[in-house]
């Protein structure tokens, strides 16, 4: 469950740098430099989680740390900071919704898509039978 929810978290933050780039592409001063520069920074990043998480699947323990650090807690800030600033500026909620478009409204869901498959995941490392997975493993070497 663990590896699923990363990979489901992997693949909607993948998703979300995809339209973001598409809609800012639209645009007419769309720097394309800086986009692609963005871009390859979430892919060697979402690529490095997904080795790690491979590592974890496979049973080092300190991948499992690593993940937990990584995307529990500095990966989650970074995906909540935005939409909190926003709620926090608002002098009502129903300025959150002013001219809200449809690829706002597909960044948003995978956004969360990508906090919920988080907040499932890390949990998941550390529930009961992950631990006898990790035991299980450590007593085969």
């Amino acid at each position: 469950m663990a590896f699923t929810g990363l990979v489901i978290a992997l693949l909607c933050g993948v998703g979300e740098a995809i339209a973001y780039t598409a809609v800012q592409l639209g645009r007419p001063n769309a720097d394309i430099g800086s986009l692609a520069t963005g871009l390859a920074i979430r892919g060697g990043i979402y690529l490095a989680v997904l080795g790690v998480a491979v590592r974890m699947a496979r049973g080092a323990r300190w991948a499992r740390t690593v993940l937990t650090v990584g995307i529990g807690v500095i990966g989650l800030a970074s995906l909540i900071i935005e939409p909190l600033a926003a709620t926090l500026s608002a002098k009502q909620i129903s300025d959150l919704f002013d001219n809200l478009t449809a690829s706002a409204v597909i960044i948003g869901t995978l956004r969360t898509g990508h906090i919920l498959a988080v907040l499932i995941a890390i949990p998941a490392m550390y529930h009961p039978s992950a631990r006898r997975y990790f035991r299980a493993l450590a007593s085969q070497r």
